[in-house]
């Protein structure tokens, strides 16, 4: 079975999509990877839906991919005598480390790190924004506020400190727990929250190694002041725009959004834009006209893939959803602006073998009737460096890893198949045209153009290219 789309979907599962005829179902209808959220069930519950997914893996013949989403910390305010209190702007509000149960007057923030971090004029946002305080004078363990927005505020709810860098590992123990048993389960990718700094992508990759690719969630406007780092620890970067929008002023994330999409691309790393992108279809079969834009916008800047989480997870309309996403996509993709955007926005090389290889490839592309572009790898760097030329042609992504081909389901084009391990260019070339024809990407007498690198079978070595006729 292979996508026509180039972009990608992400389905998250939830209570509304844990059965084997549901995740089926979401396949069928175009979801190239599945996304299992460690803030919410259980592992055991994420176990049985890995093994279905495995499942069906082998059922459809077509590599899937899992991403594993770990929860990162979590920052909240304790509990209230009354369960709660309404705070009226211009009231003074205290916050500190005493775990006494909250009043009117004050309630205990048990966070040291944030007390750490701030200063007057801080700002903390609380309940996802919907009440601002300012910091007026603290210390070590206590913070003197005034209310700038008012609003109820309840047991536990959750604590933003915008434009501040928290001495804090994005790591607790339960996201340890939870990435040691995605890894034993045998993920394909690990997408970290709270990331800030380099320093946390580096401390990831030592846990991580080469067991899974990272896809770093950008979800605070610290992170985003340290783009260029994270995308260059990063496999793949996703655009978190949830936790981003309550940090920064809505106005601000659809040009935050885009430079991120550029940075990646410039990269050749893979770029997710999450969150809310058919959020009505949680309770409507169809999607408001301004989602629908949401999405096609998303893929007209060159997204490597969309994503769905409440929509698919808990929503009553998941397959839908998926479907609806799928038709937004493909019908962008047949729009002949979406080249004209796509070659405008494109990057030039970086002075390395792969990538003056990958031009070319793309360039050969344009001047022959290519039927595909057929990239041998073993790592997955082939198929990242061929994709970010974005070619004209679908792109047959051989390996003889699955684990590597699992991966490739999150890059932008790429259908992935398993290939023998190749050992000379006569095999390459025979190999390539046969998985051509065999995939359905081509005919006797067609064009491909084939990139690979010399000698076969070590990681980052692209340096061929080779036009061949299927025969």
């Amino acid at each position: 079975m292979r996508r026509t789309r180039n972009a990608k979907i992400i389905a998250t599962l939830g209570p509304a999509s844990s059965s084997r005829e549901v995740i089926k179902q979401l396949f069928d209808a175009g979801a190239d990877v599945f996304r299992i959220n460690m803030s919410h069930g259980t592992q055991e519950g994420h176990r049985e839906r890995v093994g279905l997914i495995r499942d069906i893996e082998k059922e459809v013949g077509r590599p899937i991919a899992i991403l594993l989403d770990i929860q990162g910390p979590k920052l909240r305010v304790g509990r209230f005598i009354d369960d709660g209190v309404d705070l009226l702007e211009g009231e003074r509000f205290r916050l500190d480390l005493s775990d006494e149960l909250g009043s009117k007057q004050r309630v205990c923030l048990p966070h040291p790190e944030i007390f750490a971090a701030i200063h007057p004029g801080t700002n903390l946002l609380i309940d996802d924004g919907k009440v601002r305080l300012m910091i007026e004078d603290c210390s070590a363990n206590h913070a003197n506020t005034v209310v700038m927005a008012g609003g109820r505020v309840s047991n536990n709810k959750g604590v933003n400190v915008p434009g501040v860098v928290l001495p804090l590992s994005p790591f607790t123990a339960k996201d340890r727990d939870d990435l040691a048993f995605g890894l034993k389960l045998g993920v394909d990718w690990v997408a970290p929250s709270f990331i800030q700094r380099r320093e946390d992508l580096v401390e990831l990759r030592k846990i991580v190694g080469n067991k899974a690719f990272i896809c770093s969630k950008l979800e605070k406007p610290a992170a985003v002041d340290s783009l260029d780092d994270i995308v260059e620890l990063s496999d793949a970067v996703m655009v978190a725009r949830g936790d981003l929008g309550v940090e920064l002023p809505p106005e601000q994330v659809p040009a935050v959004q885009k430079r991120i999409i550029r940075a990646c691309r410039a990269a050749g790393k893979s770029v997710v834009v999450a969150t809310q992108m058919l959020e009505s279809m949680v309770n409507t079969p169809v999607p408001t006209r301004a989602e629908a834009s949401d999405v096609a916008v998303a893929v007209y800047d060159g997204a490597d893939a969309v994503m769905l989480s409440a929509e698919s997870a808990a929503g009553k309309f998941p397959v839908e959803s998926v479907a609806m996403m799928h038709r937004i996509i493909d019908e962008v993709e047949r729009d002949p602006a979406y080249r004209l955007a796509l070659d405008a926005q494109h990057p030039s090389p970086r002075p390395t073998p792969a990538d003056a290889i990958s031009d070319a490839m793309r360039r050969v592309v344009q001047a022959l009737p290519i039927v595909a572009t057929i990239t041998y790898t073993s790592s997955g760097y082939t198929g990242f460096r061929t994709a970010r030329e974005r070619p004209d042609s679908p792109i047959l992504g051989l390996t003889p890893s699955i684990n590597t081909a699992r991966r490739m389901a999150l890059i932008w084009g790429i259908h992935a198949a398993l290939s023998e391990q190749i050992h000379d260019v006569e095999e390459m070339v025979d190999n390539a045209c046969q998985l051509a024809l065999a995939e359905g990407m081509g005919k006797v007498g067609d064009l491909v153009v084939i990139v690979a690198g010399m000698p076969f079978g070590v990681s980052g070595t692209t340096n061929m290219l080779r036009i061949a006729t299927i025969t």
